[in-house]
């Protein structure tokens, strides 16, 4: 078989959070948004002329606890 799969198999229900979005915008600022849909609503809803690039983040991985006592 070649070409695409007849179908998509979803292997979980947890949210989809392995990135941070920064939107940047033409007068400077930054707005840091934790979930796409946020980040593309903004996007999507602000004046061409006021919005430049979104750069994708990883997020920061959680700090350990140390084991022992």
């Amino acid at each position: 078989m070649s070409g695409l799969p007849e179908f998509f198999e979803q292997t979980s229900d947890e949210p989809y959070d392995r990135h941070t979005y920064r939107l940047f915008l033409t007068n400077g600022e930054t707005l840091d948004v934790d979930d796409w849909l946020t980040v593309a609503g903004a996007w999507f809803q602000l004046p061409s002329m006021f919005k430049d690039h979104i750069e994708v983040l990883d997020k920061p991985k959680p700090k350990s606890k140390p084991i022992g006592f």
